[in-house]
């Protein structure tokens, strides 16, 4: 009894001091933010929170941003997940070298990979489009370290060569296999390299600053040239959002859902 009361007594001083490491940083962004603007304004003003409507631009850039994330979350979808899932059943030899391939962008700086794929971007404005949407190209590869060891961690979870076997044995395609049966298994590690995705396109600066896009966050920073206030108030806004975003995702499975492996 006494080993669980301590227990429980570290959980919570653990979990304190996270939440006290989060909360204050939010606290200080929203005492900010509602600070007044001049000598006019006297007390707390919600004159900042109420002028992000009026940022044309910023909405422009959100919208391109969440289009961007789309993408992004499409190529983890149809490319990543399904070459992970390859490599493990049928490539177990080159585990190594597609893990380390994923992860090489981490020991990349961003400044090295914008001077790299700026002739490209250069070319890629010219030729084709001048939209920020075209830099999922570049985001697809900066997030694989992350989605990649987040699918390797469900996919050694699963036993995936029973499953594939077994569906194989029942005449299941290898495209049915991967798509309709390991997919749904690894759901978990998908949603969250998916989160990961939109994390990194919302919050991306550097790459987007230098090549001269206008992103969410550059966005931000032009604001916050002009107006601190408002630009924290958005940061805070945005932050919220990514909180409802994980807060509306269904983390528990429905019961009485049963996986359809419909072979016919």
């Amino acid at each position: 009894m006494k080993q669980t009361i301590k227990v429980r007594l570290w959980r919570w001083t653990i979990i304190s001091i996270v939440a006290f490491y989060i909360l204050v940083p939010l606290y200080a962004m929203f005492d900010f933010s509602t600070k007044p603007f001049g000598f006019a304004d006297k007390g707390r003003t919600f004159r900042a929170w109420q002028m992000i409507g009026e940022q044309q631009n910023l909405f422009l850039a959100v919208t391109r941003s969440l289009i961007t994330a789309a993408i992004v979350m499409a190529l983890i979808l149809f490319l990543v997940v399904p070459t992970a899932i390859w490599v493990h059943l049928k490539l177990p030899l080159l585990r190594r070298p597609f893990e380390l391939l994923c992860l090489l962008p981490l020991a990349i700086p961003a400044i090295v990979i914008v001077v790299g794929i700026a002739p490209l971007y250069r070319w890629i404005s010219i030729n084709l489009s001048e939209s920020p949407i075209t830099l999922a190209g570049v985001y697809s590869m900066l997030i694989l370290p992350y989605t990649y060891r987040s699918l390797s961690a469900a996919l050694d979870v699963v036993d995936v060569h029973t499953l594939a076997e077994a569906a194989t044995t029942l005449g299941a395609t290898i495209s049915r296999v991967i798509f309709g049966i390991i997919m749904p298994t690894i759901k978990t590690g998908i949603i969250n390299g998916s989160f990961i995705a939109i994390a990194l396109v919302l919050g991306e600066f550097t790459i987007s600053n230098i090549l001269n896009f206008k992103t969410f966050q550059v966005v931000i920073a032009q604001i916050g040239r002009s107006n601190g206030n408002v630009a924290v108030a958005v940061s805070l806004a945005s932050l919220l959002f990514v909180v409802f975003l994980l807060l509306i995702i269904p983390t528990k499975k429905r019961q009485g859902a049963v996986l359809d492996v419909d072979l016919a």
